[in-house]
């Protein structure tokens, strides 16, 4: 049997804003569409829908997001500043190469620190969460040596 995993899906408010946060992250734009109808409610379980779709995919090839704004039905919960704890989805992790220059490029699209600091986890990452646009939860790790 094989197993290969396609995407993890984030549902946002402000589509455009996470397309620039994860483009400055290094993700590229596969493409963006709006996905409707009853078709697409008996995949989800949600009836007639509307969602703008952005599939964004990492430089490698081998990592996709999909990025939701959904436009009907009206999202019923919000996750976004759920503690690290939480049950459920909690994070995507990306591996950087330089984690301080990542930083520096992603606070000015609002990211910022979890923690008050970057953790260095023996002499293998460097490691910290960043809450990005509407408090998206985002893991990254540079490898070290």
């Amino acid at each position: 049997m094989t197993v290969r995993m396609d995407n993890v899906g984030i549902v946002v408010e402000d589509l455009a804003a996470a397309i620039e946060f994860f483009r400055e992250l290094g993700l590229e734009l596969e493409g963006q569409t709006v996905v409707e109808g009853e078709w697409a409610g008996r995949v989800t379980g949600l009836g007639n829908q509307r969602v703008e779709v952005a599939m964004m995919r990492t430089p490698d090839g081998h990592g996709r997001l999909e990025i939701s704004r959904f436009l009907e039905p009206s999202v019923v919960a919000d996750h976004r500043n759920a503690p690290v704890n939480a049950l459920g989805y909690l994070r995507v992790m990306f591996a950087v190469d330089d984690l301080d220059e990542t930083l520096e490029r992603l606070s000015e699209h609002g990211a910022e620190l979890v923690s008050s600091e970057v953790v260095r986890y023996e002499d293998v990452y460097r490691l910290c969460y960043v809450r990005g646009p509407e408090g998206i939860l985002v893991g990254l790790a540079e490898e070290l040596g």
